[in-house]
This record gives structure tokens, C-alpha cells and sequence, in this order.
């Protein structure tokens, strides 16, 4: 019989309730026993949308706690190295979304104390857990297409996000790439050594006036002799567009778009098909559960989570190196001890 596992939620945005309600609904053996907001009524509206004994407008109830054994994360960044400490030191597991925190220095202090504390750590790069990339890791990992030599990434939003959240989110390469960066990894099991980033405002003037760009092109040089490229817009007016596509010496494994149905009309005017669906809750539904099941496995097996502390701090250099690199126009060294 599996093992129940009492958790604690923080958050109850959009990322908190899609957690809390696959844990209420599709993960047996898992009980949120509270949820905390800083903006009670949306604890209170989760903790009646789902079942949750508990709510609270300060988390604190939740790491006082003996009876919640882990915590997950999704309130803003700012936020998450702050509580991750906290429920480090209070003895919980922690999953928390990415990015950990945008200042390294805050990273690094997270990921001592939960080094200290003995407990367990996995940040949230679902797509990794998507059965598509999953399935394209697996076969690149198994020597399926030879000698990887070619990476190619597409990430692309079908709309801009608020200018108010591009304000403090740290800017394209650290809200938005940070994930193609970390699938970058995860596609070739080997770690980036270079990276140039050019990039635009090619969608919204308002987004270059916020100091950021909306439309990215980065080539990465691995230090295995791997050679990638991420292409990035912040608007895709047909959807969702997100695709993968790693060559090797011996063939080469493609994940195209993720559609509604994949019935494909001929007739006179041509093939139609529908289009990539539009928002990344639904693309990813499917990760988002598997990872959450992955960190409740690594508790009650006492393994290693499958996206450590150092997995999410690392595509936060990468895309420090990325702006350093888009601001110089030149390629830039990824320095993952810095």
C-alpha cells in the first residue's frame, strides 16, 4: 500500500491550483492538509475548491506543522529562497517552482540550507517530465540517433505576458528560456560551456521600454562538442508552439506540436489539421502530475529528486549569460562555479 504523505501548498495562483487540484483529484495517496496566500481569499477559495482543511494568509501554520511532511512552492520568485529555507529548516521536503530565486547568491544560501537540513529539493522544470521529451531523452540517452551533434529548441508563447509581470520576472532569458535552457541540458546530458544570444522587440514596443526583448535566437556549444540553438517569441499567433529536435551521427528524434486531435483533411484547397493548443496548462498537464508524483516517489523511496537544487540553479547562470551575451554582442563563457 502506498504511503500517504501529508503536504502543505503555497501559493494558490494559477501554478498552485493546477498542483492542488491533481493532488485532490489524480494522485492517490497524497492529502494537502493547508494552503497559504498572501491573498487569503485565494487560499480560502482553494482550500473549498479542493478539499483543504486548512487555509492561511502566512505560511508559517504550514511549517509549524507536524503533520505536513513537504511543501510546495508556487508563490512569486521573489518569494520562493525565503520559504525554501524556512521549510528547510523546519524540517520538510520542498518542491518549488522555478526559478529558485534570481539573485545566485540567494540560490546558493537555499540550497545550503536545505544541504544542512537533510531534506529534499526538486524545482520545477515539468517539462522534463512531458512523455514526449521524456521519450526524446530516453532514446537520445540510449544511443538510439548515434552521437548527438545538432540540438534544436522552439519555444514559442501565443501571447505576451502582462507587462507588469515582464517588469520583475528577471526579462525573457529568466522566465521564459530558463525552461529551453534546462531541456537543453536534459536533451544532451551534458553541461553548456558557450552561448551567444541575439535578440529583438519584434511583438510589443512596451516590452523593449520594460527593458526586456520578445523575440530570441541562441546558439549554444556544449562541452561534449554538441552544438544547439533556442529560438524564442513571446507571440505566436497560431498557439502553444513548442518543438524539439535532436540530429545525431546515426538519425535524428523530433517531438513536433501537441494538437487538440490529429485528424489531418484533404481536399481541393490542400491539407488541414488543427492548430498547436493555445496555453501551456494544457500542453504540459500531463507533466505537471508526473512531476509531483516523481517528488512524492524520491520521498517515500528515499532517492534523489529527478530535478535537483543544482538543476535549477544552473539555468539561472545560463540565462545570466544569455543577457551578458545579448548586451555585449558576443558570444560569453557559462561559468557554472561563479
Amino acid at each position: 500500500m502506498t504511503r500517504p504523505i501529508n503536504l502543505g501548498l503555497i501559493g494558490a495562483g494559477r501554478i498552485g491550483r493546477q498542483h492542488a487540484g491533481d493532488i485532490a483529484h489524480r494522485i492517490p495517496g497524497a492529502r494537502l492538509l493547508a494552503v497559504a496566500d498572501i491573498f487569503e481569499e485565494a487560499a480560502q477559495k482553494a482550500a473549498a475548491d479542493f478539499g483543504i482543511p486548512k487555509a492561511y494568509a502566512d505560511p508559517r501554520p504550514i511549517f509549524d506543522d507536524p503533520d505536513i511532511e513537504a511543501v510546495i512552492i508556487c508563490s512569486s520568485t521573489d518569494t520562493h529562497a525565503d520559504f525554501i529555507e524556512q521549510a528547510a529548516e523546519a524540517g520538510k521536503h520542498i518542491f518549488c517552482e522555478k526559478p529558485i530565486h534570481l539573485d545566485l547568491e540567494r540560490i546558493d544560501r537555499a540550497l545550503a540550507a536545505v544541504e544542512k537540513a537533510g531534506v529534499k529539493l526538486q524545482v520545477g522544470f515539468n517539462r522534463r517530465f512531458d512523455p514526449n521529451f521524456k521519450r526524446a531523452q530516453e532514446l537520445v540517452a540510449s544511443g538510439a540517433i548515434g552521437e548527438p551533434q545538432l540540438l534544436r529548441i522552439t519555444s514559442r508563447d501565443p501571447a505576451p505576458p502582462p507587462i507588469e509581470y515582464i517588469k520583475v520576472s528577471g526579462g525573457i532569458f529568466l522566465d521564459m528560456t530558463i525552461h529551453d535552457f534546462d531541456m537543453a541540458r536534459f536533451l544532451i546530458g551534458d553541461e553548456v560551456e558557450e552561448i551567444y544570444a541575439a535578440g529583438g522587440v519584434m511583438v510589443d514596443p512596451a516590452i523593449g521600454e520594460a527593458g526586456d526583448i520578445d523575440t530570441a535566437l541562441i546558439t549554444l556549444k556544449y562541452r561534449n562538442g554538441v552544438l544547439g540553438a533556442v529560438d524564442n517569441s513571446r507571440q505566436a499567433v497560431y498557439g502553444y508552439d513548442q518543438r524539439v529536435e535532436v540530429f545525431g551521427s546515426e538519425g535524428v528524434v523530433i517531438v513536433g506540436n501537441v494538437k487538440p486531435d490529429t485528424a489531418v483533411l484533404t481536399n481541393i484547397h490542400g491539407e488541414h489539421s488543427a492548430k498547436p493548443v493555445y496555453f501551456f496548462v494544457e500542453r504540459y498537464t500531463e507533466s505537471y502530475l508526473a512531476e509531483v508524483r516523481a517528488f512524492l516517489q524520491a520521498i517515500r523511496e528515499d532517492t534523489t529528486p529527478l530535478v535537483t537544487g543544482e538543476d535549477g540553479r544552473i539555468p539561472v547562470i545560463m540565462g545570466y549569460a544569455a543577457w551578458e551575451s545579448y548586451r555585449k554582442n558576443r558570444p560569453v563563457k557559462v561559468k557554472l562555479d561563479g
